[in-house]
Protein backbone atom coordinates (compact mmCIF):
# COMPACT_ATOMS: atom_id res chain seq x y z
CA UNK A 1 0.00 0.00 0.00
CA UNK A 2 1.71 3.50 -1.22
CA UNK A 3 2.86 6.07 1.80
CA UNK A 4 0.43 8.60 -0.21
CA UNK A 5 -2.62 6.12 -0.16
CA UNK A 6 -2.43 5.40 3.38
CA UNK A 7 -2.07 8.94 4.73
CA UNK A 8 -5.51 9.93 2.22
CA UNK A 9 -6.98 6.80 3.94
CA UNK A 10 -6.00 7.66 7.28
CA UNK A 11 -6.95 11.42 6.62
CA UNK A 12 -10.92 10.30 5.57
CA UNK A 13 -11.18 7.97 8.43
CA UNK A 14 -10.37 10.60 10.90
CA UNK A 15 -12.69 13.32 8.89
CA UNK A 16 -15.36 10.51 9.23
CA UNK A 17 -14.88 9.72 12.60
CA UNK A 18 -15.01 13.86 13.80
CA UNK A 19 -18.39 14.10 11.95
CA UNK A 20 -19.92 10.58 14.09
CA UNK A 21 -18.03 9.90 16.88
CA UNK A 22 -15.46 12.56 18.65
CA UNK A 23 -13.94 10.76 21.06
CA UNK A 24 -12.64 7.97 18.72
CA UNK A 25 -9.81 10.69 18.32
CA UNK A 26 -8.22 10.32 21.73
CA UNK A 27 -7.47 6.66 20.83
CA UNK A 28 -6.22 7.34 17.16
CA UNK A 29 -4.12 9.86 18.52
CA UNK A 30 -2.75 7.40 21.37
CA UNK A 31 -2.42 5.06 18.44
CA UNK A 32 -0.62 7.05 16.22
CA UNK A 33 1.75 8.70 18.87
CA UNK A 34 2.64 4.96 19.64
CA UNK A 35 3.52 4.28 16.22
CA UNK A 36 5.37 7.55 15.43
CA UNK A 37 7.43 6.86 18.86
CA UNK A 38 8.15 3.14 17.49
CA UNK A 39 9.52 5.31 14.16
CA UNK A 40 6.75 4.33 12.18
CA UNK A 41 6.64 7.54 9.62
CA UNK A 42 3.42 7.10 8.20
CA UNK A 43 1.88 7.45 11.78
CA UNK A 44 4.42 10.43 12.78
CA UNK A 45 3.14 12.14 9.04
CA UNK A 46 -0.50 11.49 10.30
CA UNK A 47 0.09 12.93 13.44
CA UNK A 48 1.24 15.63 12.00
CA UNK A 49 -1.56 16.02 9.43
CA UNK A 50 -4.02 16.01 12.95
CA UNK A 51 -1.91 18.91 13.84
CA UNK A 52 -2.07 21.43 11.05
CA UNK A 53 -5.88 20.80 10.37
CA UNK A 54 -6.32 20.34 14.73
CA UNK A 55 -8.32 17.14 13.97
CA UNK A 56 -9.12 15.48 17.10
CA UNK A 57 -6.17 17.75 18.91
CA UNK A 58 -5.96 21.29 19.39
CA UNK A 59 -4.20 22.90 16.05
CA UNK A 60 -0.84 23.28 16.47
CA UNK A 61 1.35 24.54 13.60
CA UNK A 62 5.04 23.80 15.62
CA UNK A 63 3.23 20.29 16.19
CA UNK A 64 3.00 19.57 13.04
CA UNK A 65 5.98 20.27 12.08
CA UNK A 66 8.11 18.31 14.66
CA UNK A 67 6.06 15.15 13.49
CA UNK A 68 6.76 15.58 9.91
CA UNK A 69 10.84 16.02 10.45
CA UNK A 70 10.26 12.77 11.94
CA UNK A 71 8.39 11.50 9.41
CA UNK A 72 10.86 13.00 6.75
CA UNK A 73 13.74 11.69 8.72
CA UNK A 74 12.30 8.22 8.33
CA UNK A 75 11.85 8.93 4.69
CA UNK A 76 7.92 9.20 4.18
CA UNK A 77 8.31 11.55 1.08
CA UNK A 78 4.31 12.97 2.23
CA UNK A 79 6.47 14.23 5.35
CA UNK A 80 8.94 15.82 3.37
CA UNK A 81 6.69 17.27 1.13
CA UNK A 82 4.55 18.68 3.80
CA UNK A 83 7.03 19.84 5.93
CA UNK A 84 8.57 21.41 2.34
CA UNK A 85 5.03 23.37 2.63
CA UNK A 86 5.72 24.17 6.05
CA UNK A 87 8.66 26.12 4.90
CA UNK A 88 7.28 27.52 1.61
CA UNK A 89 4.29 29.13 3.74
CA UNK A 90 6.11 29.97 6.89
CA UNK A 91 4.03 27.98 9.24
CA UNK A 92 5.35 26.01 12.37
CA UNK A 93 8.71 27.18 11.19
CA UNK A 94 10.55 30.39 9.65
CA UNK A 95 9.69 30.64 5.84
CA UNK A 96 12.82 29.76 3.76
CA UNK A 97 12.22 28.95 -0.20
CA UNK A 98 15.70 27.18 0.15
CA UNK A 99 14.64 24.74 2.75
CA UNK A 100 11.26 24.31 0.86
CA UNK A 101 13.69 22.72 -2.26
CA UNK A 102 15.27 20.99 0.10
CA UNK A 103 12.38 18.81 1.43
CA UNK A 104 10.80 19.29 -1.98
CA UNK A 105 13.95 17.36 -3.65
CA UNK A 106 13.59 14.62 -1.02
CA UNK A 107 10.07 13.91 -1.31
CA UNK A 108 10.78 13.90 -5.10
CA UNK A 109 13.58 11.69 -4.44
CA UNK A 110 10.95 9.19 -2.92
CA UNK A 111 8.61 9.34 -5.89
CA UNK A 112 6.08 11.44 -4.43
CA UNK A 113 4.35 13.29 -7.61
CA UNK A 114 3.56 16.25 -5.27
CA UNK A 115 6.65 16.75 -4.26
CA UNK A 116 8.18 16.89 -7.70
CA UNK A 117 5.25 18.98 -8.93
CA UNK A 118 6.43 21.55 -6.23
CA UNK A 119 9.63 21.04 -7.33
CA UNK A 120 8.99 22.00 -10.69
CA UNK A 121 7.19 25.19 -9.43
CA UNK A 122 10.33 26.36 -8.08
CA UNK A 123 12.25 25.73 -10.62
CA UNK A 124 9.16 27.49 -13.29
CA UNK A 125 9.47 30.44 -10.81
CA UNK A 126 12.76 30.68 -9.67
CA UNK A 127 12.21 30.58 -5.74
CA UNK A 128 15.19 28.84 -3.05
CA UNK A 129 16.61 28.19 -7.30
CA UNK A 130 18.16 29.51 -9.97
CA UNK A 131 14.71 29.47 -12.53
CA UNK A 132 15.71 26.97 -15.12
CA UNK A 133 12.59 25.97 -17.75
CA UNK A 134 14.43 22.78 -18.29
CA UNK A 135 14.43 21.60 -14.41
CA UNK A 136 10.74 22.67 -14.46
CA UNK A 137 10.14 20.14 -17.58
CA UNK A 138 12.18 18.02 -15.88
CA UNK A 139 10.30 17.73 -12.46
CA UNK A 140 6.68 18.22 -14.08
CA UNK A 141 7.38 15.06 -16.23
CA UNK A 142 8.49 12.93 -13.23
CA UNK A 143 5.61 14.14 -11.25
CA UNK A 144 3.12 13.45 -14.29
CA UNK A 145 4.86 10.20 -14.39
CA UNK A 146 4.23 9.28 -11.03
CA UNK A 147 0.11 10.73 -11.98
CA UNK A 148 0.06 13.90 -10.48
CA UNK A 149 -2.70 16.05 -11.96
CA UNK A 150 -0.81 19.57 -12.01
CA UNK A 151 2.42 18.12 -13.18
CA UNK A 152 0.49 16.52 -15.86
CA UNK A 153 -1.43 20.18 -16.42
CA UNK A 154 2.08 21.86 -16.01
CA UNK A 155 4.09 19.93 -18.10
CA UNK A 156 1.67 20.40 -21.04
CA UNK A 157 1.47 24.38 -20.06
CA UNK A 158 5.54 24.07 -20.78
CA UNK A 159 4.75 22.51 -24.39
CA UNK A 160 1.55 24.75 -25.11
CA UNK A 161 4.00 27.79 -24.63
CA UNK A 162 7.28 26.19 -25.90
CA UNK A 163 9.47 27.17 -22.37
CA UNK A 164 11.66 24.09 -21.84
CA UNK A 165 10.77 22.00 -24.68
CA UNK A 166 10.14 22.08 -28.46
CA UNK A 167 6.18 23.98 -28.63
CA UNK A 168 3.70 21.14 -29.44
CA UNK A 169 -0.29 21.39 -29.13
CA UNK A 170 0.06 17.89 -29.85
CA UNK A 171 2.17 17.23 -26.39
CA UNK A 172 -0.13 19.65 -24.92
CA UNK A 173 -3.11 18.16 -25.16
CA UNK A 174 -1.92 15.43 -24.49
CA UNK A 175 -0.54 15.85 -20.64
CA UNK A 176 -3.93 18.30 -20.67
CA UNK A 177 -5.96 15.33 -21.07
CA UNK A 178 -3.78 13.07 -19.00
CA UNK A 179 -4.01 15.74 -16.20
CA UNK A 180 -8.16 15.79 -16.59
CA UNK A 181 -8.41 11.80 -16.49
CA UNK A 182 -6.27 12.18 -13.14
CA UNK A 183 -9.79 14.92 -12.14
CA UNK A 184 -7.42 18.48 -12.17
CA UNK A 185 -9.88 20.86 -13.69
CA UNK A 186 -7.56 23.03 -15.45
CA UNK A 187 -6.74 20.51 -17.21
CA UNK A 188 -9.94 19.43 -18.18
CA UNK A 189 -10.60 22.81 -19.01
CA UNK A 190 -7.39 23.73 -21.25
CA UNK A 191 -7.74 20.10 -22.88
CA UNK A 192 -11.40 21.30 -23.96
CA UNK A 193 -9.88 24.94 -25.18
CA UNK A 194 -6.97 23.30 -27.00
CA UNK A 195 -9.00 20.42 -28.61
CA UNK A 196 -11.64 23.12 -30.07
CA UNK A 197 -8.62 25.29 -31.07
CA UNK A 198 -7.31 22.87 -33.55
CA UNK A 199 -10.42 21.01 -34.84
Amino acid sequence: MSNVFMVKKVFLILVLLLGFNGWAFADEVDDLKQQCETNNGSGCNSLGLMYQKGIGVKQDDFKAVQYYQKACGLDIGDGCNNLGLRYEGGKGVKQDDFKAVEYYQKACGLDIGTGCYNLGLRYDNGKGVKQDDFKAVEYYQKACGLDDGSGCYNFGFMYYNGKGVRQSDQKALEYFGKSCDLRDQKGCENYAKLKKLLN
